[in-house]
């Protein structure tokens, strides 16, 4: 008998594109809010206001004829992150790791010089990488060096959490991380893997690889389950602050675990895409139906954070 695989999706509660954007994206998230998030110079300055620590910006780059000082923004700098204020799917973002020399080496310990820098911070202005190809600016700043927590399970570059927040309280989360083949960069249509996160505790439960579920990394070959992320509440917490403090009903919200100083959050995205479904082997359908039936009594970051953790087990 045939068996019709969108009621199969539709009876586990996922999420597909076209509902997200007409039943979520845009009831809760008003056009005008969005230059806060799509920005990620605004978005930098919104957190920090709000007592969220973020990367170290070290400049922006708004025209061509600033991409001369590069050369004494870098200076003195071994390490350092050029990305576009107003990148999307993770495209645009050079991470340069160290020094040899003159030259600059990234995390597949290729070389490459001011030069290949400069350039790559031209093509960000022109908008080759930015939303709707428009002209943009580039943001030089700080490159994280991930927690120890994962050593076992990432291949060179940095992982980070992505946490989907509805109407304030956490919904789902995901530990996205690097491979050989994502060139170190924790973007799943790149080549990361995207791992489920347990809401209550914070430790990592199923993994998916290029749309297939795995259990060990591809490249350490090191089991993915069962690693608890730490400080896991102090995350939840500031990721409902993102609610807050944008007022984006719908919201994705990344952090990374730096060694040296703990959580930092990356972006905040309006527009958070559905591969954390496939992720947690869970639809965001009957999560985001209890919390509208609740989101009216949570009033605090404390009382959305507990409800979360202590319903989505």
């Amino acid at each position: 008998m045939f068996c019709n695989p969108f009621s199969r999706l539709k009876r586990a509660g996922v999420v597909g594109m076209n509902r997200r954007n007409a039943d979520y994206v845009l009831p809760n998230n008003p056009r005008k809010l969005y230059p806060l998030v799509d920005d990620k110079v605004i978005t930098k300055h919104l957190a920090q206001k709000a007592g969220l620590k973020v990367p170290e910006l070290y400049g922006v780059i708004e025209a061509p004829h600033q991409v001369h000082k590069l050369g004494d923004m870098l200076a003195g700098r071994d390490a350092f992150v050029a990305k576009p204020a107003r990148g999307s799917g993770g495209n645009g973002i050079l991470v340069i790791t160290g020094r040899v020399g003159q030259r600059f080496q990234k995390p597949d310990d290729s070389l490459v010089g001011l030069d290949h820098v400069s350039f790559h911070v031209s093509n960000i202005l022109s908008g080759m990488h930015s939303l709707g190809g428009m002209p943009d600016k580039a943001i030089i700043e700080y490159c994280v060096r991930f927690d120890p927590v994962f050593n076992e399970i990432a291949y060179q570059g940095v992982p980070d959490i992505r946490i989907i927040v509805y109407k304030g309280v956490p919904v789902l989360a995901m530990l996205r991380l690097p491979t050989r083949e994502s060139d170190g960069k924790a973007n799943l249509h790149q080549g990361a893997m995207g791992c489920g996160v347990d809401i209550a505790t914070g430790v990592t439960t199923t993994a998916v690889w290029k749309n297939a579920t795995v259990e060990t990394h591809p490249d350490t070959l090191r089991p993915i389950s069962g690693v608890t992320i730490p400080g896991w509440r102090e995350l939840l917490l500031h990721s409902a602050l993102g609610y807050t403090v944008t007022g984006l009903g719908y919201l994705g919200v990344d952090f990374v675990l730096d060694r040296d100083c703990g959580p930092l959050m990356l972006e905040l995205n309006a527009r958070p895409g559905l591969a954390i479904q496939i992720a947690n082997l869970t639809g965001l359908q009957p999560r985001l139906d209890k919390v509208d039936a609740v989101a009216d009594r949570l009033t605090t970051e404390e009382e959305r954070v507990d409800y979360a953790m202590q319903t989505f087990v």
